[in-house]
């Protein structure tokens, strides 16, 4: 049989019939619909509270609290010299202003890793402030040169 717009239909299994609920005593979901009786569970426009379990205590209050989180945490925008291998041309300047403006980086304000994945052909003036040794090698192979940016310490009062 061809199939048409005419006899299409579900796959068997695949749909079920509306719970029409608190429609007489023969349906078997009728009088309390189906809710029990009484109980805060029982009655419209119960909501229950997130991880409340009846009043015992909460698992989440009955598990210990462990480690913290660093506020001095240093963030790496890691970026690997394949992608710079083929975003940039021989002789090109690659600072994190140029990455994030050709879109290889997210943001400018984090401090930018040159990792040593992938191989460099063309000589390129890299700018960074980190480069894994591997890249460093393959940078200076290639006739390029890798530039570590130091950031001057905030002058303090």
């Amino acid at each position: 049989m061809a199939l048409s717009l005419n006899n299409l239909k579900p796959a068997t299994g695949s749909t079920h019939k509306k719970k029409r609920v608190g429609r007489g005593p023969g349906s078997g979901l009728g009088k309390t619909a189906g809710r029990g009786h009484k109980g805060q569970k029982s009655r419209s426009g119960y909501s229950s509270k997130i991880g409340f379990e009846g009043g015992q205590m909460p698992l989440q209050r009955r598990l210990p609290k462990r480690g913290f989180t660093n506020i001095f945490k240093k963030e790496w925008l890691e970026i690997s010299l394949a992608k710079i291998e083929e975003n940039f041309k021989a002789g090109d300047e690659v600072t994190p202003e140029i990455l994030h403006e050709r879109g290889l980086i997210k943001k400018a304000k984090h401090d930018v890793v040159i990792l040593g994945n992938g191989e460099v052909s063309k000589g390129l003036n890299i700018s960074a402030h980190r480069f894994t040794k591997t890249a460093k090698d393959k940078i200076e192979k290639a006739g390029g040169t890798a530039t570590v940016i130091v950031k001057e310490p905030a002058p303090s009062e």
